[in-house]
């Protein structure tokens, strides 16, 4: 069985989910007339995360970031804004390390680490949420929807009241080092390609998988893991079929192919192996629908339930990010309809872009919320 001391940790909270929840709801109640309890040893602690009110005059999108976008110095001077101390502070009890050092200070080897990149990614975004708060309230007042790339989506669905903020992030912790496992097995990686028109991205992994059978890998995995704009792809498997595309990238239409600083194929199936951890943490914690809409990377369509939340997480680790058919989702309109405020929370530019390349229209009321701040 994957990562036992991981399962391990996690069975050891099954019994003190619910206390942490009613917890964590008492700390986030506006009208509670004092600081409420502190919880026992060994709980996760309760923090409060801000959420949307539906405010009907306008509305906002929020978008959340993943793996990749992270940087040494993310989180500078956010600590002064209401709850992120709190939120770092859980963290380190949650992860076993000082979380907000490492974003501040790095090293950088170690940030980049899938184990560490993905919570710091999940915290530094919710920080963010709180620095947009400070800065311009009515952008949370007013959010209507959200969705996150990859673990993104765990943020999204705490902000969005689908997740408590320390369960999510024990479920991202789990996550991360099952990934982290499953891409030791073997060799493997993730390519950005942008492709000419006439590309035929599976064509392409078709032809690499081919490759790699004449080398004698037996079940060879070459995919497509992120859709991110038209002819903007990343594609994920065994680093042999990886390097024969980049070797035919100009036979096969690529106009850029380009390795991603990631430890695995992620999104494909040799994360098959990190599904049941994470399904296992996913039952032991408390998922709600979202009160806001929230996209699923699987297919692109918002969440329906609480199990739906469950299925779906699970699945995204072996099926392709669908971030360019969420964006249609979010941002379908009738001719004249205005669109929505949209606001990146969480390292990194990269979401910006993507929309820029699918709906040029919404792009034009974009902004990114930067992780960093005076420290004044």
């Amino acid at each position: 069985m994957l990562a036992p001391k991981v399962v391990g940790m996690a069975a050891a909270f099954r019994g003190k989910v619910r206390p942490v929840v009613y917890l964590s709801r008492r700390l986030s109640t506006q009208e509670q007339a004092g600081p409420p309890d502190s919880p026992p040893e060994n709980q996760l602690p309760a923090v409060k995360v801000r959420r949307p009110r539906k405010d009907p005059r306008g509305h906002s999108v929020l978008l959340f970031p993943g793996q990749g976008s992270q940087f040494v110095g993310m989180g500078k001077g956010l600590t002064k804004y209401p709850n992120v101390k709190e939120m770092f502070s859980a963290a380190q009890k949650i992860l076993g390390y000082d979380l907000l050092t490492l974003c501040l200070e790095g090293p950088e080897k170690d940030l980049l680490k899938t184990v560490h990149c993905q919570p710091a990614v999940f915290v530094t975004s919710l920080a963010a949420v709180e620095k947009l708060h400070h800065e311009n309230p009515k952008a949370i007042e007013t959010c209507v929807a959200a969705a996150g790339f990859s673990v993104g989506e765990f943020a999204a669905l705490v902000f969005a009241g689908a997740m408590n903020f320390s369960e999510a992030l024990y479920a991202v912790k789990v996550r991360a080092e099952a990934m982290q496992k499953a891409s030791e097995l073997v060799p493997s990686g993730m390519l950005s390609v942008v492709g000419r028109p006439q590309a035929h991205y599976k064509y392409a992994c078709l032809q690499a998988r081919e490759h790699c059978k004449s080398l004698g890998i037996e079940d060879p995995v070459c995919s497509v893991a992120n859709y991110l704009f038209p002819d903007g792809r990343v594609i994920a498997g065994h680093q042999q079929a990886l390097d024969f595309l980049q070797q035919n990238s100009r036979r096969l239409e690529f106009i850029r192919a380009k390795p991603l600083p990631v430890s695995g194929a992620f999104h494909t199936e040799l994360m098959a192996s990190a599904t049941k951890p994470l399904k296992e943490v996913l039952q032991q914690v408390e998922v709600r629908r979202p009160e806001i809409r929230v996209y699923s990377n699987v297919d692109g369509k918002r969440y329906m339930s609480e199990s739906h939340v469950r299925k779906q997480l699970v699945k995204q680790l072996v099926s392709p990010v669908k971030w360019e058919q969420a964006l249609h989702e979010i941002y379908e309109r009738m001719q004249g309809e205005n669109f929505p405020q949209t606001y990146e929370l969480g390292p990194g530019k990269q979401l910006g872009v993507t929309l820029q390349k699918c709906n040029r229209k919404a792009s034009q009321l974009y902004a990114h919320v930067d992780v960093t701040a005076s420290e004044k």
